[in-house]
């Protein structure tokens, strides 16, 4: 295996760590998951690897501590972190969610389906349009 970038995904629920985990599986995206549970700890990440970001953010709204949005906007006022990629990947189906996500420059919004079937299509196009496997190498 080549050296992946690694996906790192913030997300508090540990059900939808493990979806995403298990979707990527099954859609043969290898590269490695680095976890955080809140936007200040995605921050700690970042920050302490620079020089390793990851390929994409996988990143939920509704968090304790520091939300998406909130770490969104810390992220893209950040010269050394504010090109890399992020989708907003929730359950909010709300206006104003998805109107700030993209004013914070969001690099898509989708909605995380209850139905495995329906999230597999969810990280399938994501992966289609980042082309995750590629961008790893």
């Amino acid at each position: 295996m080549k050296d992946n970038k690694t996906i790192l995904l913030v997300e508090d629920d540990q059900v939808d760590i493990m979806t995403v985990k298990r979707a990527l599986k099954k859609i043969q995206v290898t590269n490695p998951i680095a976890e955080a549970h809140n936007g200040e700890e995605a921050l700690i990440y970042l920050r302490e690897n620079l020089n390793n970001k990851p390929v994409i953010i996988l990143l939920d709204i509704n968090m304790p501590k520091m939300n998406g949005l909130e770490f969104l906007g810390i992220i893209k006022d950040d010269k050394d972190l504010k090109l890399i990629p992020v989708i907003m990947l929730t359950t909010s189906k709300e206006d104003q969610d998805r109107l700030s996500s993209f004013n914070l420059q969001v690099a898509g919004y989708m909605i995380k389906p209850v139905d495995f079937s329906q999230f597999l299509d969810v990280m399938k196009a994501i992966d289609s349009y980042w082309t995750l496997s590629e961008l790893a190498n």
